[in-house]
């Protein structure tokens, strides 16, 4: 007599990954990557004096010119869904997860670069692919700093409460 097996059910369950992928995925960093550090030796000949992953501005940006109220993102094509040949492509494993994360990493990006926008700031957003034409994007981000003028730092007048402490024996 022959054993009956379960049957595969046609509705696909989210599978664990495997130790290996899990390892990989561990090893993909959030900051200091190949293209945001590929844009920041862009950027320094051109505009020193920038801040990195400021936490106090919404999405963390990766490049702050807070003189210039100048907030750039490096995204990656495949994690941010860029419409190139890259980011166009879609993993075959786990095909309904991978979808919904990147709907929501776009979806996350639209709403912090609008936050921004609320708060003042410009916004530039560099993804990887741009860095195959270096040229191009060493003029865009030229253009993107020349248009935001630096802000005047405000004056710093003397507080007359320190004036009276100084004053006094």
């Amino acid at each position: 007599m022959k054993e009956s097996r379960p049957r595969k059910s046609h509705i696909s369950t989210p599978r664990k990954p495997s130790p290996e992928r899990s390892a990989v995925m561990r090893a993909v960093k959030s900051r200091d990557t190949g293209p945001e550090m590929a844009v920041r030796a862009m950027l320094r000949p051109l505009a020193p004096g920038y801040r990195l992953h400021r936490a106090d501005l919404p999405g963390k940006p990766d490049v702050v010119y807070a003189g210039r109220r100048l907030a750039i993102f490096v995204h990656g094509c495949f994690w941010h869904g860029h419409d190139c040949p890259r980011g166009a492509r879609s993993p075959k494993d786990n095909a309904d997860y991978w979808r919904e994360k990147i709907a929501r990493n776009r979806a996350r990006d639209a709403r912090n670069v609008a936050a921004l926008e609320a708060l003042g700031w410009r916004t530039l957003v560099v993804y990887e692919c741009a860095l195959k034409d270096p040229a191009a994007l060493r003029a865009r981000l030229g253009a993107a700093l020349a248009s935001a003028p630096r802000r005047a730092k405000p004056s710093r007048r003397p507080n007359p409460r320190l004036a009276l402490c100084r004053a006094a024996p």
